[in-house]
């Protein structure tokens, strides 16, 4: 079976789980692992603020032993300071170091960071050989299509970035101005892939086995970054995974099942940060476990209320009465 090398990284699997802030904590990071992502990687950090060794930005980076590698992935403009920022992160538990090039959000791209970076090919190399100068660990780059229609640059930004050391490349097949508005451009991924000699990996719209294997197929990418779609859905890596494996698609999850993901995933976010922090986040990830279900729509609403643990508790036997009462009226 074809693999995936970062540095002296090999990863199990070809469809790892993409970085979203706001989501990809250390219990999310750990559930996507269990169900087969190939790696995982934290939430994006601030170079500036870990030059300052900020407390709470060096919370997000803590790694939590998920057995799947781990990277850490960082932002910023300014290339001494992203190469600080890399210095700082030495004495942390990662394997691999992330740089965000494709972030769309107005509070990034505002100070020049983030998917911004595309429209200056010459400034991604500097980043990336500056990270590459201050880190033992082996450097990823996470970038976009471009900026707009107008400035569609990822081929150059992505030789820009394998020129100065990066050793994995991920392109999201939109620009920034399309943020995340449906069809991605799969001959994006083509052009990276066919221009650089690092592993290239598809992101954009992975929603099913079928979507991954159309990217694959018609990108020739070495493999696929899921994000999105596997929230509330951890189960998409293991379907996914049978698809480019060439194995028998794995049984879907019952309800009991994602229930207790859900329970479990909230409950360790409560260990970690404490109820009050926990809860109001957990309630955005509960909602993706929403998908699908008889009622949504007021699930959905309960979901937004969610404040402390017994309150989800409360929430999945609505959940599960809700199915009941659904399966009896189909009857």
């Amino acid at each position: 079976m074809q693999t995936i090398q970062i540095g002296p990284v090999t990863l199990a699997h070809r469809a790892v789980f993409g970085p979203m802030a706001g989501f990809t904590d250390a219990p999310c990071r750990r559930l996507m692992a269990q169900h087969g992502a190939g790696f995982t990687v934290s939430e994006m950090v601030s170079s500036r603020a870990l030059t300052y060794h900020d407390y709470k930005t060096l919370s997000l980076v803590k790694a939590e032993p998920n057995g799947a590698p781990y990277g850490v992935q960082i932002f910023g403009e300014v290339p001494s300071i992203m190469g600080e920022a890399a210095a700082a992160l030495e004495e942390y538990d990662f394997d691999f170091l992330d740089i965000n090039m494709g972030c769309p959000a107005p509070k990034i791209v505002s100070g020049g960071a983030g998917s911004k970076l595309m429209l200056h090919p010459e400034v991604c190399g500097e980043i990336v050989a500056q990270v590459v100068a201050h880190t033992s660990r082996p450097v990823t780059v996470k970038m976009r299509k471009g900026w707009d229609a107008d400035h569609v640059t990822a081929v150059e930004c992505a030789k820009a970035c394998e020129q100065a050391g990066a050793v994995l490349i991920a392109v999201h097949a939109r620009t920034r101005e399309q943020m995340y508005t449906p069809g991605i451009d799969l001959s994006i991924i083509r052009a990276v892939k066919e221009a650089v000699k690092v592993p290239v990996l598809g992101n954009g719209d992975i929603n099913s086995p079928a979507d991954a294997l159309t990217m694959m197929q018609e990108t020739g990418c070495d493999g696929v970054m899921i994000a999105r779609g596997a929230l509330g859905d951890p189960w998409l890596f293991e379907r996914v995974n049978a698809a480019i494996e060439g194995r028998q698609a794995p049984p879907e999850p019952n309800l009991q099942a994602r229930m207790n993901a859900l329970r479990r995933q909230v409950e360790e976010m409560v260990e970690q940060k404490g109820e009050r922090t926990a809860m109001p986040q957990a309630r955005a990830q509960v909602i993706h476990y929403m998908k699908g279900l008889k009622g949504a729509a007021a699930l959905r609403r309960a979901c937004c209320q969610l404040t402390y643990l017994s309150d989800l508790d409360e929430l999945i036997e609505t959940v599960f009465a809700e199915q009941r009462r659904a399966a009896g009226d189909e009857e």
